[in-house]
């Protein structure tokens, strides 16, 4: 095993490589996805105001939504919106610095929730090059061109014998070469699969996963391309051209618990997180091996739904849960599995981070601005910018950041 100061400068070298890695398909300023650009929450060539005025960001437009969870995606200045409106899924484009209409399609939807009361779509749109994927609420899988024509659908969770869940379908797809990626949850060997980008025909299908509200990601270890998943049980690795799992990691627990936090990937390093007495993992991937676990516990950073960001050799993060306890903001290294600093009571809230700040979002409608510094914690503004709770992840572009309740969605202007 490595020694903490070895591991902590190599980390800091990864995590440098991975910021600059930007992709040539996606212009500066697009958020295409779930937590921007590579999945991360680092919006890398955004400029943010340092101070706000003192009743909060400027709202540049606002506008009525239906119910829902899903945030919005943001590319070449249209504003893609995934909601509920009455019984069916909406899903809208909008001109993103206006918020004008400029098309919408609809989806019949029939899902009713067992826990929440919120019955719309939890995944945001994936948008991919001239066409965008919707991932509703019943787990029915939508491709939509970037004009707003229907291409194909496919109804995953009834056509692979899959359970809706506690909420409903909540992890976002991914594109990873010409296939779509879905944590489908389905019987015999349906828990991941993998559909054609152009036709949404089934490629592979593997494994008896059951889905989990974690959203998976790409990694690039020893050269080849895997995709790294957190399903209800567990943590693996598959190779995203055959459906081949690569390596397996128990992870979560049995009962009315959820993993929702996406995985972080720091060059052949991961972070998995998850509260309910899970707690968090630190270890090295291998590119066909078990993984390597460097430390484990539940007192690092446990994080109900919030994916961590990172920033540097440190990560951020909320720790505790949203309906349970109070929650706190915490900088930890991952490398010595230390906290760094912790902000008790801050709330719970989802990240994002750009131009050296932290945007944190809060479930009880407040934004707060917050300098990504290990030395402490500094807040540099805050502002209440919603009225009703809000669980949907916010979107950053161009300095415009776009966020939304069960009711609103509203831009606000947080250009210098």
């Amino acid at each position: 095993m490595l020694k903490s100061s070895t591991r902590g400068a190599a980390l800091a070298g990864l995590l440098l490589a991975v910021a600059c890695c930007v992709a040539n398909s996606l212009r500066a300023g697009d958020w295409p996805q779930i937590l921007g650009p590579h999945r991360n929450g680092v919006a890398e060539d955004e400029k943010l105001a340092a101070a706000w005025p003192a009743g909060g960001p400027k709202v540049v437009w606002q506008r009525q939504v239906g119910t829902g969870f899903a945030g919005p995606a943001v590319v070449k200045g249209k504003l893609y919106l995934f909601h509920r409106v009455g019984k069916e899924e909406t899903f809208e484009c909008l001109d993103a610095a206006s918020g004008k209409p400029l098309w919408k399609v609809a989806f019949a939807a029939s899902y009713v929730s067992s826990i929440s009361p919120d019955d719309g779509p939890r995944c945001v749109p994936l948008v991919h090059e001239d066409r965008v994927y919707l991932f509703g609420a019943a787990g029915n899988l939508h491709c939509v061109s970037a004009d707003g024509k229907k291409l194909w659908s496919r109804a995953m969770l009834a056509e692979f014998g899959a359970q809706e869940g506690y909420f409903g379908a909540g992890s976002s797809p991914l594109v990873a070469g010409d296939k779509l990626l879905v944590n489908v949850g389905g019987r015999s060997g349906a828990g991941i699969v993998a559909l054609a980008l152009d036709s949404g025909k089934t490629v592979w299908q593997s494994t008896g996963e059951q889905a989990s509200y974690s959203s998976p990601v790409l990694a690039e270890i020893a050269g080849k391309k895997q995709v790294v998943f957190v399903t209800r049980y567990t943590a693996l690795g598959i190779d995203p051209e055959s459906g081949k799992v690569l390596w397996r990691l128990p992870f979560g627990m049995r009962g009315p618990t959820v993993n929702a936090a996406n995985p972080v990937v720091l060059g052949d390093r991961f972070f998995l997180t998850a509260s309910y007495g899970v707690g968090a993992v630190f270890g090295q991937i291998g590119d066909g091996s078990q993984p390597k676990i460097e430390w484990q516990s539940n007192n690092v950073l446990s994080s109900q739904y919030t994916t961590p960001i990172a920033i540097g050799k440190h990560l951020y993060g909320v720790d505790g849960r949203d309906d349970v306890g109070v929650a706190a903001m915490r900088c930890i290294d991952p490398a010595g599995g230390k906290v760094t600093w912790r902000k008790e009571g801050f709330g719970k809230a989802s990240l994002l981070a750009a131009d050296g700040k932290l945007l944190a979002m809060k479930t009880s409608g407040e934004l707060a601005l917050v300098e990504a510094s290990p030395a402490g914690y500094r807040e540099l503004a805050a502002a209440r910018v919603l009225d009703q709770k809000t669980y949907a992840l916010p979107a950053l572009s161009g300095g415009l950041f776009y966020v939304r309740d069960a009711r609103t969605l509203k831009c606000l202007d947080l250009r210098p």
